[in-house]
């Protein structure tokens, strides 16, 4: 939340993510093992913003709510317990479906029909309300006539609910979207299984409108974090750092482990990497060394965006990575050991946990410098897990993977396309496309009189005249001739002949 616009009330919103997220945990067995497995669906989780005051008037509901009211002022404000209908399909007056005409001899029978018609629809309410039904929802309209019989009922009706916000009030309350009342067999009915369970729904008004809350799902835990906020570009910003937020502590929580952050990771895979490559006799030192080397990116990057040296950030997260290793691998009794390059001016500046800094060769002597990070504020080298700076070890594994399988794919391409550059057009600057042969005589040989002799031998090279056409300069309409005349000419044999002798034959031409 730190980089987004939740960074100034990060404490306020960290806290309430943190309890959406552990109130819709559910456990369940593993199938193999048997074990207790924790699952944290953050699907479960809906974010409703609502304009008006400020972003830390946002709270969290256990329950779900949306954005919607009674279709009517004299349905009940509260239903408790509530019994949920869940509706695709509207409430209104039934109508003849389009193309179908019904033929009267009585101006009192088109009276009867249209009494049949709210007779339908007095029945399809009436199957719904019998079924036990006291709160109705539905993604389409109810008119007048419909919401009469709801008010007379005491059951509460919303109209026009988004179908996603629908369908997980369906998971939620056990409940299922009915799209009709149509059973198999063509008749219409309404089963009181398909109804969802809660302990209560109630209208709130929250800003400038109102707000319908079901709370105490049956099924499954939802929860509902009612954002507030200035204005709906303010609101869209909250929502992505909230959903952010939510996503990591899911991860953290189902994972079960976490690493230091600011770099720690990176740093000490790179020194261990480094040293590891100094073992190998072969050419995998090469690429041992280049991945340990491009470990770096990352806390290089952080300190170049907090606008730190990062070349001396890096160089003390390092020596205090290394120090720390090389105190692992060698007895408690002996002092830790330090390069002779890094124990003249190598010293790192580290912070303890009071928040005093020292200088400490190596930066490995201090207890905790395995958990090493960068402090971006102070630019100082600290123990990151005990500021609190951490990070999802299911994140950095998953991030490191994709990462090395990316490079492998594109090392392994072996192919490049190219595109050729347009090949210019005629130096003559005629239009492009005109194919022009530039020829000359090469000996004579006689034709009909619509084929020119000069069309049928001529060498690519070399001066001389074709007809009125200086250099031998031959358009289409010479191409067409000299081709028609060589087919059905009678110096067809003898264009063979002396194309045998020499010459270059290109598209007909010699």
């Amino acid at each position: 939340m730190s980089s987004k616009i939740l960074g100034a009330e990060a404490d306020f919103f960290a806290k309430l993510a943190v309890e959406a997220v552990l109130s819709v945990k559910t456990d369940s067995q593993h199938r193999d093992s048997g074990k207790t497995v924790s699952k944290y669906p953050v699907s479960a989780i809906h974010i409703l913003k609502c304009h008006g005051q400020s972003s830390l008037s946002s709270h969290l509901v256990n329950g779900f709510a949306l954005a919607g009211a009674r279709a009517a002022q004299g349905m009940p404000t509260s239903v408790s317990p509530a019994k949920i209908a869940l509706l695709d399909f509207s409430l209104q007056r039934h109508k003849m479906q389009m193309g179908v005409s019904v033929v009267v001899e009585d101006v009192k029978e088109v009276e009867l029909i249209r009494q049949r018609e709210m007779d339908i629809t007095k029945e399809r309410i009436q199957k719904i309300l019998e079924a036990g039904a006291n709160v109705v929802l539905t993604t389409k309209g109810i008119d007048d006539l419909a919401m009469k019989y709801f008010v007379e009922a005491g059951a509460m009706a919303v109209r026009r609910v988004k179908k996603e916000d629908l369908k997980r009030i369906a998971r939620a309350t056990g409940g299922q979207v009915i799209g009709t009342l149509a059973d198999m067999e063509g008749n219409e009915a309404f089963d009181p299984s398909m109804l969802g369970l809660a302990e209560r729904v109630e209208e709130r008004r929250v800003g400038d409108g109102e707000m319908l809350y079901i709370l105490g799902a049956k099924e499954g835990k939802a929860a509902t974090v009612v954002l507030r906020g200035a204005n709906d570009y303010m609101l869209d910003e909250m929502d992505r750092a909230l959903h952010d937020a939510l996503m990591v502590i899911k991860r953290m929580l189902e994972s079960n482990s976490l690493v230091a952050g600011g770099g720690a990771v990176e740093a000490a895979l790179s020194v261990h990497l480094e040293k590891y490559a100094m073992t190998l006799g072969s050419k995998e030192q090469l690429a041992i060394a280049a991945f340990s080397d491009a470990l770096l990116v990352i806390p290089r990057t952080l300190a170049v965006n907090a606008a730190q040296d990062a070349t001396e950030l890096v160089a003390n997260l390092r020596a205090a990575h290394f120090g720390a290793q090389q105190q692992q691998q060698q007895p408690s009794s002996q002092p830790s050991q330090v390069p002779p390059e890094r124990a003249g001016g190598g010293a790192a500046m580290v912070e303890d946990g009071g928040g005093e800094i020292s200088k400490k060769a190596g930066g490995g002597a201090e207890e905790g410098m395995w958990y090493a990070g960068l402090d971006l504020y102070k630019g100082l080298v600290r123990n990151n897990l005990a500021a609190g700076v951490v990070e999802p070890a299911i994140s950095k594994i998953k991030s490191l993977r994709f990462a090395t399988e990316a490079a492998i794919t594109i090392l392994r391409i072996d192919d490049m396309i190219k595109l050729t550059e347009k090949s210019p057009g005629p130096p003559d600057g005629r239009g492009e496309g005109k194919i022009v042969w530039k020829v000359s005589v090469s000996a004579d040989v006689q034709g009909t009189s619509d084929v020119s002799p000069a069309c049928l031998v001529v060498n690519v090279e070399g001066g001389g005249t074709l007809g009125d056409k200086q250099a031998g300069e031959v358009d289409g309409s010479d191409r067409e001739r000299c081709a028609r005349g060589s087919v059905l000419g009678k110096e067809g044999s003898n264009l063979r002949s002396e194309t045998q002798t020499g010459g270059l034959f290109m598209d007909g031409f010699r």
